[in-house]
């Protein structure tokens, strides 16, 4: 095993890469559970996912639109209360993974690299997955702002998604890490800022944008149907 390896970064998105479903998702629907966000929110939400379903607008607007509708509600609310939906979601999600992902995650960690995640998801349920699921060495989420007394203000306070890979590259900076035999896994357009960063760029079950511009760069495109792994990049 190299030693040097404990310098080489791996940095994975999290929805759709690793997570079969969406973290955003079941913590929206946990918090109505919790009747910390109203019942008319389950149907919103179902609304968001059949839709989706049924190919009205693209996965990322699926995405986009989960955001919006956290972000509606999430004013007002204390951050303990999402910090239990989040307790109670992953335990019965954690196993809810790819087996591609799965698999790279063990050859990575049993090579040493440095492994991150940066999500679009709340950083409270994306804490959680890591603390029960991925212990990975560093996990970003969006950071939503909370006054002096642990209540929501409705404000975004950061927002990885926005720029995974200006993150990316200051946090390599910062832990002095290296590009060298990089590895990058993600889902959609917003990874690509770190996708072409690393030396392994993973298009894993991408969509339509992805997998056009994982083509025009020749990428690695990796599919996962039911328990078969298919390369199809042509690599």
């Amino acid at each position: 095993m190299q030693k040097n390896n404990q310098n080489k970064i791996a940095i994975f998105d999290i929805d759709g890469t690793i997570f079969r479903k969406n973290l955003h998702f079941e913590l929206i629907d946990e918090l109505v559970w919790f009747k910390v966000f109203p019942k008319s929110v389950r149907k919103d939400l179902v609304n968001l996912y059949t839709g989706w379903l049924s190919h009205r607008g693209t996965y990322e607007d699926y995405r986009r639109a989960l955001v919006d509708l956290y972000e509606k509600h999430i004013k007002g609310c204390k951050v303990e209360d999402v910090v239990r939906a989040s307790q109670a979601v992953i335990p019965f999600h954690k196993d809810r993974t790819y087996v591609f992902a799965e698999k790279l995650i063990r050859d990575l960690k049993q090579e040493q690299y440095h492994i991150i995640a940066i999500s679009g998801s709340p950083i409270e349920i994306v804490r959680e997955f890591n603390k029960v699921q991925l212990n990975f060495d560093e996990v970003f989420g969006t950071v939503y702002e909370a006054d002096e007394n642990g209540v929501y203000t409705g404000k975004e306070e950061f927002t990885p998604v926005h720029n995974k890979g200006q993150l990316l590259k200051q946090y390599v900076f910062e832990n002095n890490l290296t590009f060298g035999d990089s590895y990058g896994i993600g889902d959609t357009e917003s990874d690509v800022s770190f996708l072409e960063l690393v030396d392994n760029p993973i298009a894993f079950n991408p969509n339509q944008n992805l997998k056009e511009i994982a083509q025009s760069n020749n990428w690695k495109i990796v599919v996962e149907k039911k328990d078969v792994i298919y390369d199809v990049s042509g690599k």
